[in-house]
């Protein structure tokens, strides 16, 4: 495992990263509809069993750690997960080679998954005393929880409680951080070029920022149907990994 091993040239589309990309573009064609963005037949059968649910929720199963990686909501949620697994996996895989990167890959996709619902069962707990402190049982708690829905009636904590408890969560977010986590530390000074405006910024800066603002996205957005969580246990189970089998950046890009 601590071998370094990179590929034996360099490619744009590696098949690490190929491969990646062919399997989440079809599972997405089979599971959702393009123009309304929502789940097909096979993806209403697929996706309670797939997508990744809160340990508490009743719908779920282990292997969901790895399968919530290849589902997405829409279009441009596997679009800009995609089109960043490309522009950053391609380096990371020519760098370490394609099976390192591969299980790099899925170890911080499932990494991500098991800080995400960590992070999510604190929360639950938390908003449960709250709410039990304003008068609410543990069985009003299941119940509403059992609803299958969110009426904006309810105070916001309880609304919060409900998703925390029963929304899945799906997409290689988690992955990707991971990637972008390991582009950042194996090209620390390469630049980024923000799109919007055209800004560059070197890799190593781009990603503290971006751990920064997912951080306070998790603490501050709780409702925003994003996993920051999951975002941010991508890049710190990234980093851990690259620790533990201490891999080294090449000396030409120190």
């Amino acid at each position: 495992m601590n071998q370094f091993q990179p590929n034996t040239s360099f490619s744009l589309f590696p098949p690490g990263v190929k491969n990646l990309l062919f399997i989440n573009g079809i599972i997405f064609l089979v599971t959702k509809s393009i123009f309304t963005s929502e789940w097909t037949l096979i993806g209403q059968i697929g996706a309670p069993f797939l997508s990744l649910y809160p340990i508490g929720s009743g719908a779920f199963f282990p292997w969901q750690i790895v399968s919530y990686m290849f589902l997405h909501g829409d279009l441009s949620h596997i679009f800009f997960n995609l089109f960043a697994l490309w522009i950053f996996g391609q380096a990371i895989e020519n760098l370490w080679g394609t099976r390192r990167f591969l299980i790099y890959y899925l170890l911080t996709g499932a990494g991500a998954a098991i800080f995400y619902m960590g992070v999510n069962m604190i929360e639950i707990n938390m908003l449960k005393g709250e709410l039990m402190s304003m008068g609410y049982s543990s069985t009003d708690l299941e119940n509403y929880a059992r609803l299958g829905g969110i009426s904006r009636d309810w105070p916001s904590t309880l609304q919060q409680f409900v998703y925390k408890s029963v929304v899945p969560t799906v997409g290689a977010s988690g992955a990707v951080f991971g990637i972008l986590l390991a582009f950042g530390m194996m090209f620390p000074n390469r630049y980024i070029f923000l799109m919007f405006p055209p800004i560059p910024i070197k890799a190593k800066y781009f990603v503290a920022i971006y751990g920064v603002i997912e951080l306070l996205s998790g603490l501050s957005r709780t409702n925003s149907g994003i996993a920051h969580f999951a975002h941010l246990g991508g890049l710190v189970v990234g980093f851990a990994l690259i620790k533990l089998w201490k891999i080294k950046r090449p000396q030409m890009y120190a």
